[in-house]
């Protein structure tokens, strides 16, 4: 077996399967800079080795990814935003990082397949949901907590509509930045299995090998077949437009002073804890509202 271990990522190759683990377990698998393009080099990598049929992403750790490291220091995480910000590019830095290796995995050419496992949050979600198969343990669960925890309507590329092809689980799942577990994730077309956290490797190793009992030239013209027929509604240019809109409500006069808003009531910065306390809060309106 060939084993690579990078800054954030292990990536090996034996026979013909590729395994891009992630490896910040001490960040929660948070994805930085370097984790972007730890995981765009994999994939580049796999996809130029014809020894190669497919990938599988998983994770180390608690949990498979808590999403962006928004709570890096002082910007740290993704030197490409201050690049940008520099520059006066508006979104610049997030499409450089969170935009076209987005596409990339997409519309990788040969068969993927990711395990979940623990917490999947935020951009997390994207680097296991536009897998091809999604195999997720039962104690997996998923958020995006952008909406009611950042001011934002999801990540740069909003691939919610795409992942579940129901646009009233979606809006769902957005609005309420609802948190999902791997059996409910399951019902809503989010993932194809859910097993036992003891079989999920296991689970997806039998996957992948047997994917690649067929001809790479094979697999590729079903990937094909099928990204085409998602290209012809628009996936591609809806990711690309996607980003921009996020941005644009980023800025929001009504955003910053919602942000002031949290701020002044406790609720912190974290996305996630701001989510739940926002939460509690409409709950407790509408409950006040029963009593009145």
């Amino acid at each position: 077996m060939e084993r690579h271990e990078l800054e954030t990522v292990v990536y090996e190759k034996e026979g013909p399967i590729a395994r891009i683990i992630l490896n910040r377990p001490d960040k929660a698998n948070a994805q930085d800079s370097a984790m972007v393009w730890d995981v765009e080099n994999s994939l580049k990598d796999a996809e130029g080795d014809y020894a190669i049929k497919v990938v599988v992403m998983k994770a180390n750790g608690r949990g498979f990814s808590s999403g962006h490291d928004v709570m890096g220091p002082g910007g740290a995480s993704f030197p490409e935003f201050t690049a940008a910000a520099e520059a006066g590019h508006p979104w610049g830095g997030p499409g450089t990082l969170f935009l076209w290796p987005v596409l990339h995995l997409w519309e990788f050419e040969k068969p993927t397949v990711s395990a979940v496992h623990g917490y999947c949050l935020g951009g997390g979600t994207y680097f296991a949901l536009l897998h091809d198969i999604v195999v997720a343990s039962e104690d997996a669960y998923f958020q995006m907590p952008l909406p009611q925890g950042f001011g934002l309507p999801g990540g740069e590329t909003m691939v919610e509509p795409w992942v579940m092809m129901n646009f009233h689980h979606a809006y769902e799942y957005l609005y309420l930045s609802q948190t999902v577990d791997a059996r409910e994730a399951h019902r809503l077309g989010m993932v194809n299995r859910v097993v036992p956290r003891d079989d999920l490797d296991d689970t997806v190793e039998t996957i992948a090998h047997q994917i690649a009992q067929a001809p790479l030239s094979v697999l590729m013209g079903i990937k094909a077949g099928v990204k085409r027929a998602w290209e012809t509604m628009g996936m591609r240019v809806h990711l690309q437009s996607g980003l921009q809109v996020m941005q644009a409500v980023g800025r929001a006069g009504d955003v910053a002073a919602w942000r002031a808003e949290n701020q002044e009531r406790g609720y912190g910065m974290a996305p996630r804890q701001v989510a739940a306390k926002r939460s509690e809060a409409g709950a407790e309106e509408a409950a006040g509202r029963e009593r009145a």
